[in-house]
């Protein structure tokens, strides 16, 4: 057996912990989204109350769940009425959303926070009418990246999309430390209109995963929705549609979505010392032949052993971890190494 040899590690010098943010693009295409599969990549629910994008055919054992759509609008909203198409749950998922990232005002009559054009709680500028995305976290890891999000949406007629304006909303101007504010719901940005002088149409929740767009993107658009025997304006799609046949016609209309998402690693550092007068010689059989140190080629020279393995232990010298070196390391007494060990998690 290879001796043992145990260094006691200082806490305030010899262990220290790092924090990395790692960062992937994530784009998804008009063509997945929209149906490149006859829609079989496309899941609606007996329910009704969202839908579910996935990126192949869902039936496929292959396939992996993008994010899902719903659609919602405030009590107070002009389209809330009870002859609305699905009222109750538009209602519902609207004040879920709220409830869930943003909170609650206190009041008695009316608890429920409204989304807002700037999201400053006032009050002001509600967003009563809105589309949800919600992000899977296979896509999403720990959170999306601030600045990174990007969303084209066609606003031509139903027959041509994107041959008409494209529209592009981002959150560009925020940053890890900038533009960006928090809520109940965790780090949120403003959706800006690329080129709009500052027109706000939505919200980015980055922790959570989801995306707020405002109905009003789609303002002009007369035929929003069309069908054989139908064409809606984006008010009467709410009113009259189903959650699912809204979804439909939000995708129907997105040209690219893309951002990038974030992988948080936390590491403990170890610098585990070897002084030059330890680890020198090894008790391991194999270390001497005929009495002889198989590393010495002149008996004259110093003894010197190689190191392979570093142990960690607890104060019970109870094994805990075990790091491989890529390649051993020559020690002898001239010399002095520091080795660092990261433990990820």
């Amino acid at each position: 057996m290879p001796v043992q040899n145990f260094e006691n590690l200082d806490t305030n010098t010899d262990v220290t912990t790092t924090r990395t943010l790692l960062h992937e693009v994530i784009p998804l295409t008009g063509t997945i989204i929209s149906g490149a599969y006859s829609d079989a990549n496309i899941k609606n629910y007996t329910h009704g109350m969202f839908q579910s994008v996935y990126d192949y055919p869902y039936l496929s054992s292959s396939a992996n769940h993008i994010f899902d759509i719903t659609a919602g609008y405030d009590e107070t909203s002009i389209l809330s009425a009870s002859t609305s198409t699905q009222n109750t749950k538009k209602i519902n998922l609207y004040n879920q959303y709220s409830q869930v990232l943003l909170g609650y005002t206190g009041s008695t009559t009316d608890g429920v926070r409204k989304f807002e054009n700037d999201l400053t709680l006032d009050g002001t500028g509600a967003m009563k009418e809105c589309f949800f995305f919600s992000f899977s976290r296979l896509l999403v890891k720990d959170q999306i990246k601030k600045g990174s999000f990007s969303l084209s949406l066609g606003t031509g007629s139903w027959a041509t999309p994107f041959a008409g304006n494209v529209k592009v909303y981002q959150d560009i101007s925020a940053s890890a430390t900038t533009n960006t504010n928090n809520t109940v719901g965790g780090d949120y940005g403003l959706l800006y209109l690329s080129g709009g002088a500052n027109r706000v149409e939505g919200v980015v929740f980055y922790q959570a995963g989801i995306v707020v767009l405002s109905s009003s993107v789609w303002s002009g658009v007369s035929d929003f929705y069309s069908g054989s025997a139908f064409s809606y304006s984006p008010a009467e799609t709410l009113v009259s549609a189903s959650i699912s046949g809204s979804a439909d016609a939000l995708r129907h209309r997105i040209q690219n979505l893309s951002f990038n998402n974030t992988t948080e690693i936390n590491s403990k550092i170890y610098f585990c010392r070897v002084p030059h007068n330890k680890y020198n010689y090894s008790s391991n059989p194999t270390y001497t032949s005929g009495s002889k140190i198989r590393v010495k080629e002149v008996a004259s020279d110093t003894p010197r052993a190689y190191i392979t393995t570093v142990g960690l232990y607890n104060s019970q010298n109870e094994l805990l971890a075990t790091a491989k070196l890529s390649e051993p390391l020559m020690k002898d007494p001239s010399n002095e190494l520091i080795l660092r060990v990261r433990l990820d998690y």
